[in-house]
């Protein structure tokens, strides 16, 4: 009886943690709008910055 006691609170506790693993799996990220969950370092992308990078890289070398 004891045995069958602390089988069943071993697999309620395996349970929990399997459920509270899936529910934060589907609850959105804090601190990101997108799905990545960054923290919105996707907004912070300078699009200057990255076209002048191409363009002195891709200019050619004398």
């Amino acid at each position: 009886m004891v045995q069958e006691i602390i089988i069943f609170i071993v697999f309620a506790l395996a349970a929990a943690y399997v459920i509270r693993l899936l529910i934060a799996n589907f609850r959105p990220k804090a601190g990101g709008g997108c799905a990545k969950g960054c923290g919105g370092a996707c907004s912070t992308i300078d699009f200057e910055k990255i076209k002048k990078d191409l363009e002195t890289k891709s200019a050619p070398v004398r």
